[in-house]
């Protein structure tokens, strides 16, 4: 069942009407994608799975009066988003998602880059650009991609969960997550820099002497590539 699916007037419907079998495939279809983005907010795996169990007991008791405004994905995606800023707001806890940047010392990207209305004065190169073999360990490379992605700051996480992995607009991004465009625009792409440079760290370093480390580092990059900005049904198996 694709994401547009769920979107169906007709499964709508079997929701509201409280359907066990349409509440089934909702939860299979979300429940992981829900703890990634509580994760990527809160920092925590364990109090991600607490804030979507709270989730989705919040769903099943408003589905009844959801309206389609929006997709089905971005209002659960905002209920979990919602919940977990509120873990940490009770917690008084100072991290989670900023409104704002702070000093020059938190920029991978410097403001000069932007244009006033927060678009790219130059926008960036990507790996779209690099044309190498397609052959890499895939299963091997998708988790170093999972732990790069783990270690990236809070902000930085959810959005490149919402984006990349989740695959969002940058419109629905920026609602779950409450944040402007440009800011989204700068964390994704510093998100995107930071993997990038793990997944670069981790291969170029073992390629022996002479023998072409530089395209094995080619072909790790273009099987994350692959990965990250193809459409969910065309992605690698591993993924």
């Amino acid at each position: 069942m694709s994401d547009s699916e769920f979107d169906d007037p007709a499964f709508i419907a079997r929701l509201q009407a409280g359907e066990d079998a349409a509440y089934r495939r909702l939860v299979h279809r979300f429940h992981a994608s829900m703890v990634r983005v509580a994760n990527g907010i809160i920092g925590s795996r364990a109090q991600a799975e607490e804030v979507v169990q709270d989730s989705w007991a919040a769903v099943f008791t408003a589905i009844a009066r959801y309206e389609p405004r929006t997709t089905l994905a971005a209002w659960l995606f905002t209920i979990v988003a919602n919940r977990a800023r509120s873990r940490i707001r009770a917690e008084g806890r100072l991290t989670g998602l900023p409104a704002s940047f702070g000093g020059a010392e938190d920029r991978a990207v410097p403001l000069s880059a932007f244009q006033p209305d927060g678009h790219w004065v130059d926008a960036p190169q990507l790996w779209e650009v690099l044309d190498p073999e397609r052959e890499f360990g895939g299963r091997q490379l998708w988790a170093h991609v999972q732990a790069a992605i783990e270690r990236l700051p809070d902000s930085q996480k959810a959005v490149i969960v919402l984006r990349d992995v989740e695959q969002r607009t940058a419109e629905e991004a920026c609602a779950v997550l409450g944040i402007t465009e440009a800011n989204q625009r700068v964390l994704l792409h510093r998100a995107r820099v930071r993997v990038r440079n793990a997944i670069d760290a981790l291969v170029v370093p073992r390629a022996p002497a002479g023998a072409g480390g530089g395209g094995l580092r080619k072909r790790a990059l273009r099987l994350l590539w692959d990965w990250l900005y193809r459409p969910r049904k065309a992605r690698p198996a591993f993924a």
